[in-house]
């Protein structure tokens, strides 16, 4: 299992700070979350890749429905090379609560399934060597004359791209187990519960029977309050298939509590 730190608040600044320390302290990854309006997450992981040089980049997540999926491509591919191949897209419908209806935002969840599925294919495409035709319902590409491509992705077949998906639900677990990694999320009403090793051994066995190729498999939390305890969860976790643990303190905006988690390192399955 890998683990990752996702940043609940700061400054490019204080990520290119912390995304160092986390590098330092054992972190696998280290994620910033991507704002309706705030901070903006791809300059913290710039100003990330500059002090780092092993850890994975990402963002914890991107809701391509209200991101032109053109710039949200040459943002990904541009980070992928100044880290040198160091970076994870994750991808979903997003939080509509975090601000879409306020800033005009797409909010019914069809309309922001389409947006996601047709973002990908051209994030994909534009990621490709050759030029690049697409014809969706909401989005048409036809191919730049007159202008030099802009360098592709250092990682190949792609950039590594996680989408959530809800455990369940067909359309959304298709969607995942056509890409790198999975988000899996189990909904119970209005709310998500946190996720049993039975149900990520139930992912794991669901994505082996439709993939000829692993998957990862992502699971985010918040450990520290009991070392003990957290390492018998995450080995479960680890021995029903997650590859990933995401530590996500989401209430936390002290920027003192967040550095003194960081420098603590990740969580131990022993």
């Amino acid at each position: 299992m890998k683990f990752g730190f996702v940043l609940p608040y700061g400054d490019a600044a204080t990520a290119a700070e912390l995304a160092k320390a986390a590098e330092e302290s054992g972190w696998d990854g280290f994620f910033v979350w991507e704002p309706v309006w705030g901070i903006d997450a791809w300059v913290c992981l710039a100003a990330a890749a500059m002090t780092t040089s092993t850890v994975r980049l990402g963002t914890m997540l991107t809701p391509p429905s209200r991101m032109r999926p053109w710039k949200l491509a040459s943002e990904a591919a541009t980070l992928d090379n100044l880290s040198g191949g160091r970076v994870i897209l994750a991808v979903g419908l997003g939080a509509p609560s975090s601000g879409f209806a306020e800033f005009g935002e797409e909010t019914d969840r069809v309309i922001r399934a389409e947006l996601l599925d047709e973002s990908l294919d051209i994030i994909t495409g534009l990621w490709s060597d050759t030029p690049f035709t697409y014809q969706g319902k909401h989005y048409q590409v036809r191919p730049l004359e007159g202008m030099p491509p802009p360098p592709p992705p250092v990682q190949r077949p792609r950039i590594p791209i996680w989408v959530v998906g809800a455990w369940g639900y067909s359309r959304s677990m298709n969607r995942a187990l056509r890409y790198d990694g999975i988000l899996p999320q189990v909904k119970k009403g209005e709310e998500f519960s946190d996720l049993s090793p039975e149900v990520v051994a139930a992912v794991r066995d669901h994505a082996a029977e439709h993939r000829d190729s692993p998957i990862d498999i992502v699971i985010e939390g918040s450990t520290g309050a009991d070392p003990a305890a957290d390492g018998a969860k995450l080995a479960s976790l680890a021995a029903a298939g997650a590859t990933w643990w995401i530590e996500g303190m989401w209430d936390a905006v002290d920027e003192t509590r967040i550095r003194d988690r960081v420098t603590s390192g990740p969580p131990s399955l022993d």
